[in-house]
This record gives structure tokens, C-alpha cells and sequence, in this order.
């Protein structure tokens, strides 16, 4: 039976049925929470700490563009992309706001991102002397680059050690000028009294001490920045001057270390989910016990049950590893995930779920109403980080944009 009156309101449009809601209020409450809370009235600044708004990976599944234009709207101060390409998107949407590419560039890519005002982080010596030479073949002035120190992640970022030949390159430099210096943190989440819970301070050593050797050596920073979201909550010491919110601004505390600490920064800084996925059923059938779901038959029904067909899979953003153990809401009820999770479609228990029907909306994390299904406890769930799961929605599951 296909009811007339949904369960639920819904985004009203033909097609397959799966898609995202992206609260736009609660993204830039989200925004104004952190910048108020890295902004504390207590602290005399001359100038306020600035927020620089990680949307790459596109906007962690929420959409690049759209979540961009919001932010800029509501007073980001930058944002933060993994590549040229990212940055490019948000410049056609046309986003004015500064763009950090935190991945640097490849050679062949200065000419994009000087085209489209893109500012690369330099993690390289070598690439500050490229960028120079085709910022100088544009007769481009004054073009801003930000440095990336690696102060202990071993990722990306020139060492320490290498700071007076930054220092030395820079000062050859006609059109570019250093804009800020930044590093990131590997461990800002853990609180212990450990080796690894020490480490935030050894990196914040290390960069700051690197920064007054780039001064010694007649280099001016710029605006420091070294935040990541679980800093922002719980490390103060780190603000310097701007802040990057990845995950919380998108509505998620990361997972602190002891844990138990995670209910205290959720409380300082409070912050609202801002995307729910939602797919429709497709199907509901009963079966016999003894009747197996899905491939290699990996659940087995123990007493007459109702199985329903939800047109989202994997390919969708239904991570693979909820097979068996994850679990989406029909109208506040639990219908879990039988079976393995395909690509195209997940199998859920709805036996306990009354009156279910062909066409009931279930959904996988965010808000229902006044129901609230976090993503982080669904990530946690399965081993992985919020990051993972959100920015796992993919391009063919179509994005609404609510007020």
C-alpha cells in the first residue's frame, strides 16, 4: 500500500528517491557559534581572530558552491580548498571571499589559480620561485601565498630547518608576497597526559619559534593559523589569528581522547547538524524464518519478518560497513540493515515498524523532526570519523538547500 498523506514533509521532485537536506540556518549558526567562541568578550584583541571555512572535499558532502556562497554571506572570512579545481567551482559560483588551496599546486596549475585569485600554500621551497616566475610572466603584483610549516605531521609543509631558504627565495620576490604561515596539528583531539597528548605543544613550539626565525630573517608571517575543529574546542593556545573549522562546522565535534571530554566541548560549544540523508522505500515483502537477505546470505530472518528495500546504497553514501549493523529511522522507529549493504539499495528490518508502507521516508543521520541522528554516532559506530561518512555522499544524490 502507497499512502496518499506522507510521513513526513519532503523535497517534491521526480526521480530516484534519495536525498540530502542541508539546513543553511544551521550552517551559518554554526559559523557564528565558533567565531563567538574563539572571539570570547573577556579577551581584549584589537582585532577579532578570523574564521577561514573548510569546504573542500565539497564542503564535506554538503556541496562546495551552494555551502560557500552561504558562508560568504554570513561573514566567512576565508575558505579552505583541497585543490585549484575546488577553488575554481566556488569562484564560478561567484564567491569573492579569499581562497586558500591548502594542496599547494602542480606545475602547469599557476596560471589557474592566479587567473581565478587562488591563493596556494607554498610546502615546497621550489614552488615559491615557480610562482613567482608566472605571477611576473602575468605581470601580476603583490600576489598573495600562504607558507605551510610541518611542525611534526610529517605530511606537507617545509621543515623547520628550511626557513631560511624560504626566507632567502621570498626576498627575491617582485610579485608574490607572504600573506600568512600556518601549520597543521596531528593530534589536537587527545587530552591525555601521554606522549601523544603532548604532542599539540611540541607542534606549537616548533611553528612558533620557526615563525620568529622567518622574522629574524626580515620575512613577515602574516596571519598565523593553526586550528583545526578539535583545537577550536578544546585548545585555546592554539587560535593565533584565525581559526579553521572543518567538521564542527558542519555540526560535529570530533572524538576526544578520553572521551568523556567530548560531552564537555559539545556543551561549550553547542552546534546543530546541518545535513540529514534520506531515501525513500521501495519495496516492503514478508518472509519466513529461515529465508536469507542479500548477497551470500549473510542474515538470516528468525521469525517472520517484514523486509523493506530503501532505494540508497552505497554508491549513495551509505557506507558499506553499516551491512548488519547500522540502523535508519522511519517516523522515530529503528528499522536496522540486514544483509550487505549493495550499491544501489540497503535492506532493513521493518517488522517493528508500524504500519510501514511503500514510499515512507527513512533516514540515515541528521534531523527528523525533533529527532536528532548524529552522524558521529554512526561513524563511530563503524570504526571510522565523521569525515568519512558525510563526505561520502555522492554527486547523483541531489542536495536541497533549506533556509
Amino acid at each position: 500500500m502507497i499512502r496518499s498523506k506522507k510521513n513526513q514533509s519532503s523535497p517534491d521532485f521526480i526521480g530516484r528517491p534519495v536525498w540530502a537536506e542541508v539546513s543553511l540556518s544551521a550552517l551559518t549558526g554554526n559559523l557564528r557559534a565558533i567565531r563567538d567562541y574563539v572571539n570570547p568578550a573577556t579577551e581584549k584583541r584589537r582585532t577579532p581572530r578570523k574564521v577561514l571555512s573548510i569546504v573542500k572535499g565539497n564542503a564535506y558532502g554538503h556541496g562546495g558552491a551552494q555551502v560557500a556562497k552561504a558562508l560568504e554571506k554570513a561573514g566567512s572570512d576565508w575558505f579552505g580548498v583541497a585543490s585549484a579545481a575546488e577553488g575554481i567551482e566556488i569562484r564560478k559560483a561567484g564567491v569573492r571571499t579569499p581562497i586558500l588551496v591548502l594542496g599547494g599546486f602542480w606545475p602547469g596549475e599557476e596560471k589557474n589559480l592566479l587567473q581565478h585569485n587562488l591563493t596556494p600554500a607554498i610546502h615546497r621551497c621550489e614552488q615559491l620561485l615557480a610562482f613567482e616566475a608566472a605571477a611576473a610572466k602575468l605581470r601580476k603584483k603583490n600576489v598573495p601565498v600562504q607558507l605551510k610549516i610541518d611542525t611534526g605531521m610529517n605530511r606537507l609543509g617545509i621543515m623547520p630547518k628550511d626557513a631560511d631558504c624560504f626566507a632567502r627565495q621570498l626576498a627575491k620576490c617582485k610579485h608574490v608576497s607572504l600573506a600568512g604561515t600556518f601549520t597543521h596539528l596531528a593530534s589536537s583531539e587527545v587530552l591525555t597526559d601521554t606522549e601523544l597528548g603532548h604532542q599539540t605543544k611540541q607542534q606549537l613550539d616548533r611553528f612558533y619559534s620557526t615563525v620568529e626565525r622567518l622574522r629574524s630573517l626580515g620575512a613577515d608571517p602574516g596571519i598565523l593559523h593553526i586550528a583545526n575543529s578539535a583545537a577550536i574546542a578544546a585548545r585555546p593556545e592554539t587560535w593565533a589569528d584565525m581559526v579553521r573549522p572543518g567538521a564542527i562546522l558542519y555540526g560535529y565535534h570530533p572524538g576526544f581522547d578520553p572521551p568523556e571530554r567530548r560531552k564537555e566541548f559539545e556543551t561549550k560549544l553547542p552546534l546543530r547538524p546541518v545535513m540529514s540523508l534520506r531515501a525513500r522505500l521501495m519495496s516492503v515483502r514478508s518472509i519466513a524464518p529461515g529465508e536469507a537477505v542479500g548477497y551470500d546470505a549473510t542474515w538470516i530472518a528468525q521469525r517472520p519478518s517484514r523486509i523493506a528495500v530503501l532505494s540508497a546504497g552505497y554508491a549513495d553514501g551509505v557506507h558499506r560497513s553499516l551491512g548488519n549493523c547500522g540502523v535508519l529511522y522511519i517516523r522515530g522507529h529503528a528499522a536496522p540493515i540486514i544483509g550487505i549493504v549493495s550499491m544501489d539499495v540497503v535492506m532493513l528490518d521493518v517488522t517493528d515498524v508500524p504500519d510501514v508502507a511503500v514510499g515512507d521516508v527513512a533516514t540515515l543521520y541528521g534531523t527528523d523532526g525533533n529527532n536528532v541522528y548524529p552522524a558521529n554516532v554512526v561513524a563511530r559506530s563503524i570504526g571510522t570519523v565523521t569525515s568519512d561518512l558525510i563526505s561520502g555522499v555522492s554527486q547523483r544524490v541531489p542536495r536541497f538547500y533549506l533556509p
